[in-house]
């Protein structure tokens, strides 16, 4: 069996506690965080590819290369004259993470500028992959334009998946960000949210409820994460419960629900076999909340 799965999202410079007073630098985001750890785990015949913009520095030259590394396909992403990637840096304390963003002047802010670009890309994959920092990024007439191009993917057959993330601060108001989180759902066959975010951001007051939000919205399948309590899944009226991994100890969450994502993909993509997906991406979730930084080498995930 092969495909295409193109993710569409932002990857920024990721600077990370390195022990002594010392930063590490990386490159991660969560659309890029769960291409790769899709690309770890999927069946070699499917390609899996980048969406996003970048600049024509030497930053963006060499996140480039780190993506053609790990196998994640570049030739859609554009390149923008005079522009650079944004930064972050992530603060933790007792394994749980914050972050410190610079990202105003990102060139990814303009990664649905060209809706042809866009709409050829998703044309031509199989699985279409984006969160809500996605359209959270973009200018509000380019996010109505990736939303408008997941809709019609949908329509078209393809297997939408998004990541709601909801990150209150990059929204510019709670409004904007509730109406464009629900229109990403309804534009997507699979919805993967977190629980604590819809619980705080959207007022649920159980699981139940936030699958029926979702279900009600129009997307067929929802898969809701809980830490660690597991992971419940709804897929065509069907609920299943998935517990979480036993991890001896927390090291650092940062792309906890990524990793999650990506290996359950994969596995689906393969078998079609949602409770079986989730089985093996809580196991490969537990190994990347094991060591530090967002993208853990394959060789560290047990594969």
């Amino acid at each position: 069996m092969n495909g295409r799965f193109l993710s569409i999202g932002e990857c920024m410079v990721e600077l990370s506690q390195a022990g002594g007073g010392l930063l590490r630098k990386g490159f991660a985001g969560d659309t890029l965080n769960t291409a790769w750890y899709a690309r770890a785990c999927i069946q070699p015949a499917w390609s899996v590819d980048y969406f996003t913009a970048l600049g024509d520095d030497a930053m963006s030259d060499e996140m480039i290369a780190f993506f053609e590394e790990a196998g994640i396909g570049t030739n859609l992403i554009r390149r923008i004259k005079g522009k650079a990637p944004g930064l972050y840096m992530i603060n933790l304390r007792n394994g749980e993470r914050s972050f410190s963003y610079w990202r105003d002047n990102s060139a990814a802010r303009q990664l649905a500028a060209d809706p042809d670009r866009l709409r050829e890309a998703i044309e031509g994959t199989d699985v279409v992959y984006f969160s809500g920092l996605t359209p959270a990024i973009l200018p509000r007439e380019d996010a109505d334009t990736l939303l408008a191009e997941t809709r019609r993917a949908k329509a078209a057959g393809k297997f939408v998946v998004f990541d709601p993330n909801i990150r209150p601060r990059l929204w510019a108001s709670y409004d904007v960000m509730h109406t464009t989180i629900s229109e990403g759902a309804r534009s997507s066959s699979l919805v993967m949210p977190s629980f604590d975010d819809e619980a705080l951001h959207f007022g649920d007051d159980s699981i139940e409820a936030t699958i029926h939000r979702y279900r009600a919205l129009g997307a067929p399948n929802v898969l809701i994460k809980n830490g660690a309590d597991g992971a419940t899944l709804n897929f065509a009226g069907q609920e299943d419960f998935v517990p979480a991994e036993t991890v001896k100890e927390v090291v650092d969450t940062t792309s906890a629900g990524d990793s999650f994502n990506g290996a359950f993909l994969a596995k689906y993509l393969e078998t079609k076999d949602a409770v079986a997906s989730a089985c093996f991406a809580v196991k490969v979730a537990a190994r990347v909340v094991s060591e530090h930084g967002a993208l853990v080498a394959k060789d560290k995930l047990g594969l």
